[in-house]
């Protein structure tokens, strides 16, 4: 594999995750991690495939709350980073998220952060292997003033 290859499958599985969800998939949100995968995301740090699949599964719910529950939210990820090595891989990501909240239901600007992740290639299939999802507009999940990209390391 070429890291052009191995680029553009991670890249699909960003994008795969984003879809299920602003879809509100939990199984295909859950498929895009390892079966020993963590989340670690605002409401907290999720452990295994089968815990993803759940904490999924109600986050249709806890986006009504914020949003309201008619609000359409789309997200979308940007200035992807990624270093492979071998079967493993660390991106960092830029995501953004626009929403039908604007005057007659128009789009408009929502929140944003980046995405810290570690990834495995397990079978053939590149997967999150941890997803930390650093969010600008919440108090302890901020970023600070590094840049995050210097960071990126190959976790064993």
């Amino acid at each position: 594999m070429s890291y052009a290859d191995d680029r553009a499958e991670i890249e699909d599985l960003m994008a795969r995750y984003l879809f299920a969800l602003d879809f509100f998939d939990a199984d295909a949100y859950a498929a895009t991690f390892t079966e020993d995968g963590v989340l670690d995301w605002a409401m907290g740090e999720v452990c295994g495939r089968e815990a993803i699949r759940a904490e999924a599964t109600g986050m249709k719910a806890a986006m009504a709350k914020v949003f309201g529950s008619d609000t359409l939210l789309r997200h979308f990820v940007t200035n992807i980073a990624i270093s492979v090595e071998g079967d493993r891989a660390s991106t960092r990501a830029a995501w953004f998220e626009a929403y039908n909240d604007g005057p007659d239901g128009s789009p408009r600007m929502g929140t944003f952060g980046h995405y810290e992740d570690e990834l495995a290639r397990i079978d053939g299939r590149w997967l999150f292997r941890r997803r930390r999802i650093v969010n600008e507009f919440l108090e302890g999940r901020k970023a600070g003033p590094g840049n995050p990209v210097r960071t990126m390391e190959i976790q064993p």
